[in-house]
């Protein structure tokens, strides 16, 4: 099965790779440990027997989009932390 997969790098160097269909996710110290990481936990994630799959045929559109916000982006992250 192919599932999609966001992979983001945080604030402490770490990569974080994420399952959006299931809400898994796994991370490691390179991409592709994040993402071996990931693999390895959602098989045992679909190992559960109760676990319902994703009915749709196409996994979604992950994609980046450009927001213009006006005034200073500190007060933005002050806000989410």
């Amino acid at each position: 099965m192919k599932f999609a997969v966001v992979v983001e790098k945080d604030e402490d160097g770490i990569y974080v790779a994420l399952c959006p269909e299931f809400d898994v996710a796994s991370q490691g110290k390179s991409v592709e440990e994040a993402l071996r990481n990931l693999e390895e936990a959602l098989e045992l994630y679909l190992e559960d027997e109760d676990v319902e799959k994703p009915s749709r045929s196409e996994a979604p559109i992950v994609t980046i989009v450009k927001v213009d916000v006006s005034g200073s982006t500190r007060s933005l992250r002050a806000q989410s932390s």
